[in-house]
Protein backbone atom coordinates (compact mmCIF):
# COMPACT_ATOMS: atom_id res chain seq x y z
CA UNK A 1 0.00 0.00 0.00
CA UNK A 2 1.25 3.38 -0.89
CA UNK A 3 2.77 5.01 2.01
CA UNK A 4 2.10 8.53 3.39
CA UNK A 5 5.38 10.47 4.05
CA UNK A 6 5.69 10.99 8.09
CA UNK A 7 5.14 14.92 7.31
CA UNK A 8 2.30 14.16 6.25
CA UNK A 9 0.37 10.84 7.82
CA UNK A 10 -1.91 11.64 11.26
CA UNK A 11 -0.06 10.94 14.21
CA UNK A 12 -3.97 10.06 15.74
CA UNK A 13 -6.81 9.11 14.27
CA UNK A 14 -9.96 12.01 14.26
CA UNK A 15 -12.87 9.46 15.04
CA UNK A 16 -15.06 12.42 14.85
CA UNK A 17 -14.21 12.93 11.20
CA UNK A 18 -14.50 9.18 10.16
CA UNK A 19 -17.54 9.03 11.51
CA UNK A 20 -18.96 12.07 9.94
CA UNK A 21 -17.65 11.05 6.67
CA UNK A 22 -19.24 7.93 6.83
CA UNK A 23 -22.53 9.50 7.94
CA UNK A 24 -22.03 11.51 4.78
CA UNK A 25 -22.17 7.74 2.61
CA UNK A 26 -24.53 7.27 4.63
CA UNK A 27 -27.01 10.42 3.32
CA UNK A 28 -25.89 9.28 -0.20
CA UNK A 29 -27.23 6.17 -0.07
CA UNK A 30 -30.06 7.01 1.27
CA UNK A 31 -30.87 8.97 -1.83
CA UNK A 32 -30.38 5.45 -3.96
CA UNK A 33 -32.49 3.31 -1.26
CA UNK A 34 -35.40 5.68 -0.96
CA UNK A 35 -36.07 4.89 -5.05
CA UNK A 36 -36.17 1.03 -4.09
CA UNK A 37 -38.79 1.38 -0.86
CA UNK A 38 -40.73 4.30 -2.63
CA UNK A 39 -41.64 2.01 -5.62
CA UNK A 40 -45.04 1.21 -4.34
CA UNK A 41 -45.83 4.55 -3.67
CA UNK A 42 -44.13 6.12 -7.29
CA UNK A 43 -46.37 3.15 -8.94
CA UNK A 44 -49.56 4.79 -7.04
CA UNK A 45 -49.21 8.35 -7.42
CA UNK A 46 -47.56 8.66 -11.53
CA UNK A 47 -48.45 4.87 -12.79
CA UNK A 48 -44.89 4.48 -13.03
CA UNK A 49 -44.08 0.71 -14.64
CA UNK A 50 -41.00 -1.62 -12.91
CA UNK A 51 -38.59 -0.38 -15.76
CA UNK A 52 -39.17 3.30 -15.05
CA UNK A 53 -38.50 2.45 -11.26
CA UNK A 54 -35.22 0.53 -12.41
CA UNK A 55 -34.41 4.43 -14.03
CA UNK A 56 -35.42 6.31 -11.42
CA UNK A 57 -32.65 4.16 -9.11
CA UNK A 58 -30.11 3.77 -11.95
CA UNK A 59 -29.98 7.17 -13.24
CA UNK A 60 -27.46 8.11 -10.56
CA UNK A 61 -25.38 6.34 -12.23
CA UNK A 62 -24.96 7.91 -15.59
CA UNK A 63 -23.03 10.77 -14.03
CA UNK A 64 -20.62 8.47 -11.97
CA UNK A 65 -19.92 6.56 -15.19
CA UNK A 66 -18.70 9.51 -16.45
CA UNK A 67 -17.39 11.54 -14.35
CA UNK A 68 -15.88 9.31 -11.71
CA UNK A 69 -11.75 9.87 -12.82
CA UNK A 70 -12.93 13.86 -13.33
CA UNK A 71 -14.43 13.97 -9.93
CA UNK A 72 -11.35 12.40 -8.67
CA UNK A 73 -8.86 14.43 -10.30
CA UNK A 74 -11.25 17.36 -8.74
CA UNK A 75 -10.76 16.35 -5.27
CA UNK A 76 -6.91 15.89 -5.56
CA UNK A 77 -6.50 19.64 -7.02
CA UNK A 78 -8.77 21.36 -4.19
CA UNK A 79 -9.53 18.90 -2.22
CA UNK A 80 -11.83 16.53 -0.32
CA UNK A 81 -13.25 18.54 2.12
CA UNK A 82 -15.09 21.46 -0.36
CA UNK A 83 -15.95 18.40 -3.15
CA UNK A 84 -17.96 16.63 0.23
CA UNK A 85 -19.54 19.63 1.11
CA UNK A 86 -20.60 20.52 -2.84
CA UNK A 87 -21.84 17.23 -2.97
CA UNK A 88 -24.36 17.35 -0.03
CA UNK A 89 -25.82 20.25 -0.63
CA UNK A 90 -26.08 18.97 -4.37
CA UNK A 91 -27.69 15.98 -3.57
CA UNK A 92 -30.05 18.13 -0.61
CA UNK A 93 -31.22 20.49 -3.76
CA UNK A 94 -31.67 17.75 -5.68
CA UNK A 95 -34.29 16.15 -3.44
CA UNK A 96 -35.62 19.10 -2.34
CA UNK A 97 -36.90 20.42 -5.65
CA UNK A 98 -37.67 17.05 -6.94
CA UNK A 99 -40.23 16.23 -3.87
CA UNK A 100 -42.45 18.83 -5.60
CA UNK A 101 -42.54 16.75 -9.11
CA UNK A 102 -45.45 16.20 -11.02
CA UNK A 103 -44.17 13.50 -13.61
CA UNK A 104 -41.67 11.02 -14.27
CA UNK A 105 -39.70 13.33 -16.65
CA UNK A 106 -39.12 16.18 -14.13
CA UNK A 107 -38.77 13.26 -10.84
CA UNK A 108 -36.19 11.63 -13.42
CA UNK A 109 -34.41 15.26 -14.19
CA UNK A 110 -33.66 16.19 -9.98
CA UNK A 111 -32.77 12.17 -9.89
CA UNK A 112 -29.93 13.20 -12.21
CA UNK A 113 -29.06 16.17 -9.77
CA UNK A 114 -28.91 14.10 -6.88
CA UNK A 115 -26.81 11.75 -8.55
CA UNK A 116 -24.57 14.54 -8.89
CA UNK A 117 -24.51 15.31 -5.17
CA UNK A 118 -23.79 11.20 -4.70
CA UNK A 119 -20.91 11.08 -6.97
CA UNK A 120 -19.14 13.83 -5.16
CA UNK A 121 -19.60 12.73 -2.00
CA UNK A 122 -18.93 9.16 -3.12
CA UNK A 123 -15.35 9.88 -4.68
CA UNK A 124 -14.68 12.55 -2.04
CA UNK A 125 -15.24 11.22 1.48
CA UNK A 126 -13.13 8.02 1.04
CA UNK A 127 -10.20 10.22 -0.37
CA UNK A 128 -10.51 12.28 2.84
CA UNK A 129 -9.50 8.97 4.99
CA UNK A 130 -6.13 9.28 4.80
CA UNK A 131 -5.80 12.43 6.14
CA UNK A 132 -7.98 11.55 9.06
CA UNK A 133 -6.65 8.11 9.98
CA UNK A 134 -3.27 7.03 10.84
CA UNK A 135 -1.71 3.59 9.41
CA UNK A 136 -2.82 1.32 11.72
CA UNK A 137 -6.44 2.12 11.73
CA UNK A 138 -6.91 2.57 8.38
CA UNK A 139 -8.13 -0.56 7.22
CA UNK A 140 -10.72 0.08 9.91
CA UNK A 141 -11.43 3.20 8.44
CA UNK A 142 -11.93 2.33 5.28
CA UNK A 143 -13.78 -1.10 6.48
CA UNK A 144 -16.22 1.33 8.52
CA UNK A 145 -16.82 3.66 5.12
CA UNK A 146 -17.40 0.66 2.78
CA UNK A 147 -20.52 -0.10 5.25
CA UNK A 148 -22.32 3.37 3.73
CA UNK A 149 -24.40 1.95 1.10
CA UNK A 150 -25.43 -1.17 3.20
CA UNK A 151 -26.23 1.42 5.94
CA UNK A 152 -28.33 3.77 3.73
CA UNK A 153 -30.14 1.81 1.83
CA UNK A 154 -31.36 -0.53 5.48
CA UNK A 155 -32.11 2.91 7.18
CA UNK A 156 -34.42 3.77 3.58
CA UNK A 157 -35.71 0.54 3.71
CA UNK A 158 -37.02 0.53 7.08
CA UNK A 159 -37.81 3.76 7.15
CA UNK A 160 -39.28 4.79 4.03
CA UNK A 161 -42.75 2.83 4.92
CA UNK A 162 -43.34 4.70 8.11
CA UNK A 163 -44.23 8.11 5.60
CA UNK A 164 -47.00 8.87 4.31
CA UNK A 165 -46.26 9.79 0.61
CA UNK A 166 -42.78 9.34 -1.54
CA UNK A 167 -42.40 13.52 -1.33
CA UNK A 168 -42.10 13.40 2.47
CA UNK A 169 -39.36 10.76 1.85
CA UNK A 170 -37.75 13.15 -0.48
CA UNK A 171 -38.11 15.58 2.18
CA UNK A 172 -36.52 14.16 4.84
CA UNK A 173 -33.10 12.82 3.28
CA UNK A 174 -32.93 16.86 1.83
CA UNK A 175 -32.73 17.55 5.52
CA UNK A 176 -29.97 15.02 6.40
CA UNK A 177 -27.85 15.82 3.88
CA UNK A 178 -27.72 19.83 4.89
CA UNK A 179 -27.82 18.57 8.51
CA UNK A 180 -24.41 16.27 7.89
CA UNK A 181 -22.88 19.33 5.28
CA UNK A 182 -23.21 21.83 8.61
CA UNK A 183 -21.00 19.52 10.58
CA UNK A 184 -18.18 18.90 8.10
CA UNK A 185 -16.65 22.23 8.26
CA UNK A 186 -15.97 21.71 12.23
CA UNK A 187 -15.16 18.09 12.12
CA UNK A 188 -13.14 17.44 8.78
CA UNK A 189 -9.82 18.97 8.44
CA UNK A 190 -8.59 20.61 4.71
CA UNK A 191 -6.79 19.32 2.21
CA UNK A 192 -3.05 18.23 3.10
CA UNK A 193 -0.68 19.77 0.39
CA UNK A 194 1.43 18.72 -1.96
CA UNK A 195 -0.21 15.19 -2.81
CA UNK A 196 -2.79 16.88 -5.30
CA UNK A 197 -2.48 16.44 -9.57
CA UNK A 198 -1.99 19.06 -11.19
CA UNK A 199 -3.68 20.13 -14.70
CA UNK A 200 -0.82 20.40 -16.50
CA UNK A 201 -0.36 16.53 -15.43
CA UNK A 202 -4.11 15.24 -15.24
CA UNK A 203 -3.98 13.19 -18.61
CA UNK A 204 -0.41 11.51 -17.21
CA UNK A 205 -2.18 10.64 -14.24
CA UNK A 206 -4.39 9.73 -15.59
CA UNK A 207 -2.89 7.39 -18.29
CA UNK A 208 -0.66 5.89 -15.20
CA UNK A 209 -3.46 5.03 -13.40
CA UNK A 210 -4.78 3.02 -16.24
CA UNK A 211 -1.41 1.72 -17.58
CA UNK A 212 -1.19 0.34 -14.03
CA UNK A 213 -3.64 -2.08 -14.76
CA UNK A 214 -4.84 -3.04 -11.07
CA UNK A 215 -7.12 0.08 -10.70
CA UNK A 216 -9.09 -1.01 -14.31
CA UNK A 217 -9.58 -4.60 -12.59
CA UNK A 218 -10.87 -3.33 -9.23
CA UNK A 219 -13.26 -1.16 -11.54
CA UNK A 220 -14.69 -3.57 -13.31
CA UNK A 221 -15.18 -6.43 -10.30
CA UNK A 222 -17.19 -3.40 -8.38
CA UNK A 223 -19.25 -3.15 -11.69
CA UNK A 224 -20.14 -6.62 -11.32
CA UNK A 225 -20.85 -6.33 -7.46
CA UNK A 226 -23.06 -3.92 -8.14
CA UNK A 227 -24.38 -5.37 -11.11
CA UNK A 228 -25.46 -8.07 -9.31
CA UNK A 229 -26.48 -6.38 -6.23
CA UNK A 230 -28.59 -3.87 -7.80
CA UNK A 231 -30.13 -6.17 -9.87
CA UNK A 232 -31.75 -8.13 -6.16
CA UNK A 233 -32.07 -4.80 -4.11
CA UNK A 234 -33.25 -2.57 -5.76
CA UNK A 235 -36.67 -5.11 -6.53
CA UNK A 236 -36.25 -6.83 -3.45
CA UNK A 237 -39.35 -5.07 -1.92
CA UNK A 238 -41.77 -5.97 -4.77
CA UNK A 239 -40.09 -9.44 -4.95
CA UNK A 240 -41.04 -10.13 -1.31
CA UNK A 241 -44.69 -8.80 -1.38
CA UNK A 242 -45.53 -10.61 -4.16
CA UNK A 243 -43.93 -14.01 -2.63
CA UNK A 244 -44.65 -13.67 0.74
CA UNK A 245 -47.45 -11.75 0.27
CA UNK A 246 -46.88 -9.40 2.80
CA UNK A 247 -47.64 -5.67 3.28
CA UNK A 248 -45.39 -2.53 2.25
CA UNK A 249 -44.19 -1.96 5.77
CA UNK A 250 -43.47 -6.07 6.50
CA UNK A 251 -41.31 -6.01 3.35
CA UNK A 252 -39.71 -2.93 4.20
CA UNK A 253 -38.59 -4.30 7.20
CA UNK A 254 -37.47 -7.79 5.69
CA UNK A 255 -35.69 -5.81 3.12
CA UNK A 256 -33.60 -3.18 5.44
CA UNK A 257 -32.51 -6.62 7.71
CA UNK A 258 -31.39 -8.03 4.61
CA UNK A 259 -29.26 -5.04 3.34
CA UNK A 260 -27.97 -4.32 6.57
CA UNK A 261 -26.86 -8.12 6.47
CA UNK A 262 -24.53 -6.34 3.90
CA UNK A 263 -22.18 -4.65 6.76
CA UNK A 264 -21.18 -7.77 8.38
CA UNK A 265 -19.30 -8.67 5.13
CA UNK A 266 -17.62 -4.99 5.01
CA UNK A 267 -16.37 -5.49 8.43
CA UNK A 268 -15.36 -8.68 8.54
CA UNK A 269 -13.18 -8.20 5.12
CA UNK A 270 -11.06 -5.70 7.63
CA UNK A 271 -10.57 -8.10 10.44
CA UNK A 272 -9.55 -11.25 7.55
CA UNK A 273 -7.48 -8.53 5.08
CA UNK A 274 -5.49 -7.74 8.56
CA UNK A 275 -5.21 -11.38 9.52
CA UNK A 276 -3.46 -12.15 6.00
CA UNK A 277 -6.46 -13.70 3.74
CA UNK A 278 -5.78 -12.75 0.32
CA UNK A 279 -7.57 -10.41 -1.78
CA UNK A 280 -7.98 -13.17 -4.47
CA UNK A 281 -9.98 -15.53 -2.56
CA UNK A 282 -12.59 -12.89 -0.60
CA UNK A 283 -13.11 -11.42 -3.78
CA UNK A 284 -13.50 -14.62 -5.85
CA UNK A 285 -15.29 -16.79 -3.11
CA UNK A 286 -17.85 -13.78 -2.15
CA UNK A 287 -18.87 -13.56 -5.93
CA UNK A 288 -19.58 -17.32 -6.34
CA UNK A 289 -21.37 -16.97 -3.30
CA UNK A 290 -23.49 -14.70 -4.52
CA UNK A 291 -24.11 -16.11 -7.69
CA UNK A 292 -25.00 -19.41 -6.35
CA UNK A 293 -28.06 -17.59 -3.80
CA UNK A 294 -29.32 -15.60 -6.39
CA UNK A 295 -30.53 -18.88 -8.38
CA UNK A 296 -32.15 -19.88 -5.34
CA UNK A 297 -33.63 -16.29 -4.65
CA UNK A 298 -35.05 -15.65 -8.45
CA UNK A 299 -35.80 -19.28 -8.97
CA UNK A 300 -38.94 -20.18 -7.50
CA UNK A 301 -37.38 -23.63 -5.99
CA UNK A 302 -37.63 -22.69 -2.18
CA UNK A 303 -40.27 -21.98 -0.06
CA UNK A 304 -41.16 -18.18 1.23
CA UNK A 305 -38.20 -18.64 4.27
CA UNK A 306 -35.28 -20.26 3.34
CA UNK A 307 -35.42 -17.46 0.20
CA UNK A 308 -35.39 -14.72 2.18
CA UNK A 309 -32.72 -16.15 4.25
CA UNK A 310 -30.65 -16.26 1.28
CA UNK A 311 -31.31 -12.74 0.15
CA UNK A 312 -29.51 -12.18 3.99
CA UNK A 313 -26.64 -14.63 2.92
CA UNK A 314 -25.90 -13.29 -0.62
CA UNK A 315 -25.61 -9.25 1.46
CA UNK A 316 -23.48 -11.02 4.05
CA UNK A 317 -21.05 -12.32 1.94
CA UNK A 318 -21.25 -10.19 -0.92
CA UNK A 319 -20.04 -7.50 1.86
CA UNK A 320 -16.78 -8.53 1.40
CA UNK A 321 -16.31 -7.44 -1.87
CA UNK A 322 -16.52 -3.60 -1.54
CA UNK A 323 -14.50 -3.68 1.52
CA UNK A 324 -11.70 -5.70 -0.17
CA UNK A 325 -11.83 -3.40 -3.45
CA UNK A 326 -11.73 -0.04 -1.42
CA UNK A 327 -9.15 -1.21 0.72
CA UNK A 328 -6.88 -2.25 -2.62
CA UNK A 329 -7.28 1.06 -3.82
CA UNK A 330 -3.80 2.65 -2.52
CA UNK A 331 -2.15 -0.87 -3.13
CA UNK A 332 -2.83 -0.48 -6.80
CA UNK A 333 -2.37 3.33 -7.20
CA UNK A 334 0.91 3.87 -9.19
CA UNK A 335 1.01 7.01 -6.61
CA UNK A 336 -0.53 7.72 -3.35
CA UNK A 337 -0.90 11.22 -4.79
CA UNK A 338 -3.21 9.23 -7.45
CA UNK A 339 -5.28 7.38 -4.95
CA UNK A 340 -8.26 10.00 -5.22
CA UNK A 341 -7.86 8.82 -9.58
CA UNK A 342 -8.19 5.37 -8.60
CA UNK A 343 -11.48 5.92 -6.26
CA UNK A 344 -12.99 7.92 -9.53
CA UNK A 345 -12.40 5.02 -11.50
CA UNK A 346 -13.91 2.48 -9.12
CA UNK A 347 -16.79 4.66 -8.46
CA UNK A 348 -17.35 4.59 -12.33
CA UNK A 349 -17.47 0.87 -12.41
CA UNK A 350 -19.73 0.92 -9.57
CA UNK A 351 -21.98 3.29 -11.51
CA UNK A 352 -22.04 1.04 -14.43
CA UNK A 353 -23.19 -1.95 -12.25
CA UNK A 354 -25.75 0.47 -11.03
CA UNK A 355 -27.08 1.40 -14.51
CA UNK A 356 -27.02 -2.16 -15.85
CA UNK A 357 -28.35 -4.19 -12.77
CA UNK A 358 -31.38 -2.49 -11.94
CA UNK A 359 -32.48 -1.70 -16.02
CA UNK A 360 -31.78 -4.88 -17.33
CA UNK A 361 -33.36 -7.01 -14.73
CA UNK A 362 -36.40 -4.62 -14.64
CA UNK A 363 -36.77 -5.05 -18.06
CA UNK A 364 -36.35 -8.42 -17.93
CA UNK A 365 -38.64 -9.48 -15.07
CA UNK A 366 -41.25 -7.34 -16.59
CA UNK A 367 -40.81 -9.37 -20.17
CA UNK A 368 -40.31 -12.79 -18.77
CA UNK A 369 -40.62 -12.78 -15.17
CA UNK A 370 -37.96 -13.11 -11.77
CA UNK A 371 -36.32 -16.07 -13.02
CA UNK A 372 -34.92 -14.57 -16.04
CA UNK A 373 -32.62 -12.58 -13.44
CA UNK A 374 -31.37 -15.38 -12.04
CA UNK A 375 -29.43 -15.62 -15.50
CA UNK A 376 -27.99 -12.28 -14.94
CA UNK A 377 -26.34 -12.45 -11.86
CA UNK A 378 -24.71 -15.76 -12.28
CA UNK A 379 -22.99 -14.99 -15.41
CA UNK A 380 -21.83 -11.48 -13.28
CA UNK A 381 -20.51 -13.66 -10.47
CA UNK A 382 -18.02 -15.87 -12.26
CA UNK A 383 -17.09 -13.26 -14.82
CA UNK A 384 -15.98 -11.30 -10.85
CA UNK A 385 -14.30 -14.28 -10.22
CA UNK A 386 -12.16 -14.56 -13.07
CA UNK A 387 -11.10 -11.08 -12.34
CA UNK A 388 -10.52 -11.51 -8.89
CA UNK A 389 -7.78 -14.33 -10.08
CA UNK A 390 -6.14 -12.05 -12.55
CA UNK A 391 -5.82 -9.08 -10.08
CA UNK A 392 -3.96 -11.16 -7.56
CA UNK A 393 -1.34 -11.83 -10.24
CA UNK A 394 -1.49 -8.13 -10.77
CA UNK A 395 -1.09 -6.91 -7.14
CA UNK A 396 1.09 -10.40 -6.53
CA UNK A 397 -1.75 -10.98 -4.18
CA UNK A 398 0.01 -12.98 -0.60
CA UNK A 399 -2.09 -11.80 1.60
CA UNK A 400 -0.72 -8.89 3.27
CA UNK A 401 -2.73 -5.81 4.09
Amino acid sequence: MQALSSATAPTTTRWGAVLLIVAAGVVAALQVGKGAIAAPMLRADLGLGLSAIGWLTGVFAILGLVGGIPTGALVARIGGRRVLMAGLVTAALGAAVGAGAGSFAWLLVFRIVEGAGFLLIVVAAPSILEDVADRPHRNLAFALWSCFMPAGMAIAMLAGPMFQGWRAIWWASALMAILVAVAVPALVPSRRRGLGASRGRLGADIAATLRAGGPLALAAIFALYSLMFFALFSFLPILLMERMQVSHQVAGLLSALATAANIIGNLAAGVLLSRGVGRTLLLAGASLVMGLAALGIFLPLLPEVPTFLLCVLFSAVGGLVPAVLLASAPLAAPGAGLVPIVLGLIVQGNNLGQIVGPVAVGGVIQAGGWAWAALIVAVAALLAAAIAAVLGRILKDDGSP
